[in-house]
């Protein structure tokens, strides 16, 4: 478990800032900060099951859910309004948090497809040399270098997800990666479940 040291810690020594040679504290190429670390999620705010779930960019379980298990689940059940499926950042590594400092520095309906580009190609960029992979991954996203840049200097956007992730340990009870949060429901449920495992969990199977 990650504790407020721990995570003050990580921020101020391998950082990604740190390991961005070119990075830069403030640009106005960044969105305002609140707007970054809102929430993102799939579906209405007003669905009657919300699911959280805990995850990091370079955890192949999450590759393997967001594939197989994903598509169904926003078919249907996200966009038939019966569950809001919100995203929450977990990160297990460096190249993780700067992956998901950028994917909230991106306009927030360019997120999940942001996201999910990266799940489907982690074995291209979450290598040794991540930075210049995620530089290109993130222009195709339509991110110019400015905003990448700004991204992955701002201490404020990095601490910002390490908290998601705090919040996650001492609030939900997150050790491992995904871990989904079922109608507020403590612990949650770990792993790269199915599609049927997900839809029992959220108590709509008939």
């Amino acid at each position: 478990m990650i504790d407020r040291r721990t995570l003050l810690g990580f921020v101020a020594s391998g950082t990604v800032a740190a390991a961005a040679p070119w990075a830069l504290a403030q640009n106005p190429a960044l969105p305002p900060l609140d707007e970054m670390l809102a929430e993102r999620a799939a579906g209405p705010a007003d669905a009657p099951v919300t699911v959280i779930e805990y995850y990091s960019l370079t955890c192949p379980a999450c590759a393997t859910f967001h594939h197989a298990s994903w598509p169904r689940v926003r078919s249907e059940l996200v966009e038939k309004g019966l569950v809001r499926h919100v995203f929450a950042d977990f990160p297990l590594d460096q190249a993780a948090l700067a992956a998901a400092m950028l994917a909230r520095a991106l306009p927030a309906d360019r997120y999940e497809p942001f996201v999910s580009m990266l799940l489907s190609s982690q074995s291209r960029w979450a290598t040794r040399n991540f930075l210049n992979e995620l530089a290109i991954l993130a222009s195709l996203a339509g991110m110019s270098r400015e905003t990448f840049q700004a991204a992955l200097g701002n201490p404020d956007l990095q601490r910002g997800v390490l908290e998601i992730r705090l919040r996650g340990e001492q609030e939900h009870r997150v050790n491992s990666t995904p871990t989904f949060i079922f109608a507020g429901q403590v612990p949650g449920v770990s792993g790269a479940i199915s599609f049927d495992r997900y839809l029992r969990e959220t108590g709509l199977a008939r």
